[in-house]
């Protein structure tokens, strides 16, 4: 028996009657569903156990992107492929529309799609020589400030061979695909997702000379926080985090995880890239 999770953001509004028309498709196809709930409305009860999941060809995600990148943190442990509707905004990580449902569920039913692996990142925070904290993100690191007063001063070694000391707004390390998110409107670069890079973009460097640079996924960036300013903080994927002190080190590697999406056959990315950021048809 095949078997779909449906995951579901109640805080995105039509989410939950697209969710069960969704539903009722599939189980008229013969394919069993399980459901479950993220965001701050959700009931986190009804979250299927790690074991279930484990078992689903595949989940839709009902959300935004920032819905896809919590599933993303969630699920890639479990190696579940992600199908991203997009019942936000920009929605660029998702592959589909409330209006093409009954084609989505179809091309699910019939097989008709393609699944591909992205790279995620591993953030581990030291202090005093212990690691404090460790997070994975699909899209980026980020370290950086709440106050407009102030700078971040942070050094940035790459395999322990310093690349530059920024003082600024901050610094993002980026994957592929976290490139057309925090990190272009810093001006960092446009990388295809299936490259085997990683991304280091300053926030608003307080330079002539500091600009973003790209590196191979098998390397290690290392920050050294030179502040104890309250709001100095690491965030992963903009969603979670923690706060940093004066003297943390903040390493950035590649993760043992992955996240795999649906795609269909024949959608490239750079035309999804004009459809999105300029409205291109």
């Amino acid at each position: 028996m095949r078997t779909v999770a449906l995951l579901l953001n109640p805080d995105k509004p039509g989410a939950r009657g697209l969710m069960e028309r969704t539903r009722t498709l599939l189980r008229e196809a013969g394919i069993e569903t399980v459901c479950g709930e993220t965001g701050k409305d959700a009931d986190h009860g009804v979250f299927p156990a790690d074991e279930v999941l484990k078992a689903v060809e595949l989940a839709f995600v009902f959300g935004g992107d920032g819905t896809l990148l919590g599933m993303a943190r969630r699920l890639a442990p479990l190696s579940v492929p992600l199908l991203g509707i997009n019942v936000g905004h920009l929605g660029f990580l998702t592959e589909a529309e409330p209006a093409n449902i009954d084609e989505t569920v179809q091309r699910v039913i019939e097989r008709d799609y393609e699944l591909e692996t992205r790279m995620m990142l591993t953030a581990s925070v030291v202090h005093d020589g212990e690691v404090r904290a460790e997070f994975h993100g699909l899209n980026d690191v980020g370290i950086g400030k709440g106050s407009f007063a102030r700078m971040v001063h942070v050094d940035a070694y790459v395999d322990d061979v310093l690349l530059d000391s920024y003082s600024g707004d901050g610094v993002i390390v980026s994957t592929p695909t976290g490139s057309t998110a925090y990190s272009l409107s810093c001006g960092g670069p446009i990388v295809a997702p299936h490259l085997k890079v990683m991304l280091i973009t300053p926030i608003c460097p307080h330079t002539l000379f500091s600009r973003p640079c790209v590196i191979d996924d098998c390397q290690q960036v290392r920050f050294v926080v030179h502040d104890n300013y309250e709001d100095v903080g690491l965030t992963v994927d903009g969603q979670v985090g923690v706060r940093l002190e004066v003297g943390d080190e903040v390493y950035v590697r590649k993760s043992v995880h992955a996240t795999t999406l649906v795609k269909w056959r024949g959608r490239e990315f750079f035309r999804v890239l004009r459809q999105k950021l300029r409205g291109d048809a």
